[in-house]
């Protein structure tokens, strides 16, 4: 696996029955990938789940598995 990227901005666009990512990482370097409609839900719902969290775990909480 590579090293991560910073990103820069994400543009989105229909591509037939497709959703479209283009990932725009700092440096000028274009990533673009498909995803079905159920897949780009299912990333919206995950990035909601992150940002809703809280941004540290309270001392009740189980510890994360590895």
């Amino acid at each position: 696996m590579s090293a991560a990227k910073i990103l820069a901005r994400i543009l989105t666009s229909r591509v037939g029955p497709h959703i479209e990512l283009a990932l725009a990482l700092q440096g000028g370097e274009v990533v673009k990938v498909l995803a079905t409609p159920d897949q780009a839900d299912r990333l919206v719902d995950e990035l909601e789940d992150l940002l809703n969290a809280p941004d540290e775990p309270s001392p009740d909480d189980p510890p994360e598995a590895a």
